[in-house]
């Protein structure tokens, strides 16, 4: 069998023509078993093609030009916010951000405090950065 017709050629090919950085696990479910998709997912994340930002989530990945690491091709707080809403979770400002945004400080938030709308038990982050999640309303 050629490599093109292989499971992880299609998931890569896939990958490269949605203009999304953030995949679920879902996206590829037509392509195959679940445990077979698992396998070919866990190998393009070898290959530094996508890095694993928690269960079942991947993002686009890129080489760094500062470190040559693999890196998303998206500062984290995009690529948690894009995530949450493949999820079907909504997000909003968090207090942090609004603070700011209203110039009632000067401490620029980083964007780890998420405001969620609602429950979520789940970690979203890459080497060792995760970001925080916070209750609004």
């Amino acid at each position: 069998m050629s490599r093109y017709g292989t499971l992880e050629y299609r998931i890569v090919a896939r990958i490269a023509r949605k203009r999304c950085a953030v995949f679920v696990r879902d996206d590829f479910k037509d392509l195959g078993d679940y445990d077979q998709i698992g396998r070919a997912l866990r190998n393009i994340t070898k290959e530094g093609r996508l890095v694993r930002l928690g269960y079942g989530l991947y993002a686009k990945a890129k080489k760094s030009s500062l470190t040559g690491e693999i890196v998303p091709v998206a500062p984290l707080p995009v690529l948690a916010k894009e995530a949450l809403g493949r999820l079907g979770i909504q997000t909003a400002p968090s207090r942090l951000e609004k603070e700011y945004n209203e110039g009632k400080t000067t401490q620029v938030p980083t964007g780890r405090l998420i405001g969620v709308k609602g429950r979520i038990n789940r970690k979203i982050g890459y080497g060792g950065a995760y970001v925080s999640y916070e209750p609004t309303t």
